[in-house]
């Protein structure tokens, strides 16, 4: 397994060893023991998945006060993958990193807690994957605009196929410290 970092810090690229003959390939998706070793130590509590259509956009989604770290990835099609650092305390608050993630490649991205999440879908469609180390809470369920140009993500595609939570998100700048995690809380 080979890690790289990101220019966030805590937040990881990750490629699992791939076993591949003439009949297909295997693949451990997560072993606590090998994800410990590399600085994820949070146990994983639900384990989500969507399907979704090339230009959709889902983020940037964070919870607040319980927040999530996530361990991502796809097993079909491709996507441009976005964390963004939150923590109102963070000298890193408010950049963010950008990946490509696809089924061929079988990477997957580590979004430690205290980070916005979101991704873009780049082929026809796209089945994404998130272990969470906390449980969805619609109570603490937020949303940050993606097309905050104080954040500046820079999409691949025009900004389409937002859910109506999405669409009405405000900008980081709108939303108080109170409202965001801090370094020594994640």
């Amino acid at each position: 397994m080979e890690v790289q970092p990101t220019s966030l810090n805590g937040v990881l690229l990750i490629q699992p060893r791939v076993f591949s003959d003439d009949r297909g390939w295997f693949m451990e998706n997560w072993r606590r023991e090998h994800y410990e070793a590399m600085g994820i130590p949070e146990p994983f509590v639900q384990t989500n998945s969507s399907h979704s259509s090339q230009g959709v956009i889902r983020g940037l989604h964070y919870q607040w006060p319980e927040p999530q770290g996530k361990l991502v990835w796809v097993s079909q099609g491709e996507v441009f993958d976005v964390a963004v650092d939150i923590r109102h305390d963070s000298p890193q608050f408010g950049q963010w990193v950008g990946v490509v993630l696809d089924a061929q490649a079988h990477q997957q991205l580590w979004i430690p807690p205290g980070f916005a999440h979101g991704f873009q879908v780049l082929s026809p469609t796209a089945t994404f994957h998130y272990q969470c180390t906390a449980p969805y809470r619609r109570e603490h369920d937020r949303a940050i605009d993606c097309g905050d140009s104080d954040i500046g993500v820079q999409w691949p595609l025009a900004i389409d196929g937002l859910s109506e939570k999405d669409q009405q998100a405000p900008t980081l700048g709108e939303i108080s410290d109170s409202q965001l995690p801090s370094c020594a809380s994640c």
